[in-house]
């Protein structure tokens, strides 16, 4: 068993992690045979110098930073190098404005790509928030635009938003687009000032 391969769809899961279940499914393996290289993945962060981790929770697995690196990390996210959003972001936040409660796994399906990176941003903003989360099996979480969402934004209520019927947009991708040129702007300024 491959820990490389492993750590590489711990990596693009995100924050939702991988149960064994899935992870043997995808590499064609046995539960067993993926724990052990777990196991070792796990023990090979713990004995060298590394700034990552893996973390289980509950049936799941997942890569997530050491705390002794917290300090830095917080820094990072309060520094000017991580103060605009990017595209990636603000289609991520206009997925979650219209289709709030939505989960991490939703999002990546309307999107096409992996957003936990976009929506961890967000997060770290205070514009998206864990609003609950679904009573299925690994309980996924689901997010939701902050008061100061829509503060900033100068919404009183989420019908303020445009309307997508009303201005022709016919699908998803437009949706995010028209977001993306009605509020970039205004996000790029926020993301300086946050």
């Amino acid at each position: 068993m491959d820990e490389a391969t492993i750590e590489a769809l711990l990596f693009v899961a995100g924050d939702e992690g991988l149960s064994l279940e899935e992870a043997a499914s995808l590499l064609e393996s046995t539960t067993q045979e993926v724990y052990a290289a777990l196991m070792k993945l796990q023990q090979k962060y713990k004995s060298r110098d590394s700034g990552l981790t893996l973390l289980e929770v509950g049936n799941r697995f997942e890569l997530a930073t050491k705390k002794d690196y917290s300090a830095v990390i917080k820094k990072y996210a309060a520094s000017p190098y991580a103060t605009n959003l990017s595209q990636a972001a603000l289609e991520t936040l206009a997925i979650v404005a219209y289709k709030q409660p939505i989960t991490r796994m939703e999002i990546d399906e309307i999107r096409g790509v992996q957003s936990s990176g976009s929506l961890q941003k967000l997060v770290l903003r205070g514009l998206v928030q864990e609003k609950g989360r679904v009573e299925t099996p690994g309980r996924p979480i689901l997010y939701g635009t902050t008061e100061y969402f829509m503060d900033y934004f100068g919404l009183k209520e989420l019908g303020d938003l445009p309307d997508i019927s009303e201005l022709g947009v016919e699908n998803e991708e437009k949706e995010t687009d028209l977001f993306f040129e009605r509020f970039s702007e205004q996000f790029n300024e926020a993301g300086s000032q946050l």
